[in-house]
């Protein structure tokens, strides 16, 4: 197979502007893009532009491909809905990084395999993955650990991944329902190339997740009770095509700020991948 990428860019809380879509046609003459949308595939040459850039300007979600083995998924997230020294409790140095800008927490997850086959259709994961979004600003911290337990698992292939005392790493907190992850969650495991058998051992200390459904009468009450000008700010983001932002603050604010602790363990990166030898064999 001839030298191939695939970029894939998604705006979810606000469609690009009729400008802004012109700034992006600058980076790229071929490729498909929408108010919404930006998709580009190359088997020769490069892109023009920068991911990261185009993620602090326009885009919420990003998917990238080549055919040497590298994934990449990247997501924007307002940082009222999601705390930046919680998510960085789960960087992993180059595979799992958080930046941010004025506005927003940005998360660049990268799993590299040279030695791996080609599978066939992954350019339609973003799609499926999108939905952990929504559920890392609705509190739900299940992505990140994902994330970060396919990051040090990429040391049962490759031996130089990473340092000897990198063992000895103590496991950020656990976030419940691992054993009952989103398909979203399914997803992103499958897409950062996360073995079973690690995440079947890691979430043994992880407790279930409680279900959780809103009462509408109490939150009807709740939006009720919210000062005007809070209550002028959100429909102003309503107003700019910005309903799905709005949603998902008014959701936040309501039911709380989420544990962000999650379930503390003694387990080390070592540990874990011990266990999951053992329990491979």
């Amino acid at each position: 197979m001839s030298e191939y990428q695939y970029y894939e860019f998604l705006a979810v809380d606000r469609p690009l502007t009729a400008g802004e879509q012109a700034e992006v046609r600058e980076f790229s003459t071929r490729a498909r893009i929408t108010a919404t949308s930006f998709h580009n595939e190359y088997h020769w040459g490069d892109f023009r532009g920068h991911p990261g850039d185009l993620m602090r300007r326009y885009y919420d979600a990003h998917l990238y491909l080549a055919n040497w083995g590298t994934r990449r998924i990247m997501l924007r997230l307002p940082r009222t809905l999601l705390e930046p020294e919680v998510a960085r409790q789960y960087s992993v140095d180059d595979q799992v990084t958080v930046t941010l800008t004025d506005e927003h927490v940005i998360i660049d997850m990268v799993s590299e395999d040279e030695e791996g086959e080609w599978e066939e259709d992954t350019e339609d994961s973003l799609s499926a993955i999108i939905g952990v979004r929504a559920e890392l600003a609705a509190g739900d911290l299940r992505p990140l650990y994902l994330a970060w337990l396919s990051a040090y698992g990429v040391w049962e292939r490759d031996e130089d991944a990473f340092d000897s005392e990198d063992e000895d790493i103590p496991e950020p907190p656990v976030p419940a329902g691992l054993q009952s992850l989103t398909a979203a969650q399914r997803a992103l495991a499958d897409f950062l190339r996360l073995d079973s058998d690690l995440l079947e051992v890691a979430a043994e200390a992880s407790p279930p997740r409680p279900s959780a459904q809103d009462d509408l009468g109490a939150l009807a009450a709740w939006i009720a009770g919210l000062p005007d000008d809070e209550k002028a700010r959100l429909l102003l983001l309503v107003a700019q095509d910005q309903g799905a932002r709005a949603k998902m603050e008014l959701l936040r604010r309501f039911r709380g700020e989420p544990d962000s602790g999650g379930s503390r363990s003694t387990r080390r990166v070592g540990t874990l991948l011990d266990a999951a030898a053992l329990h491979r064999q």
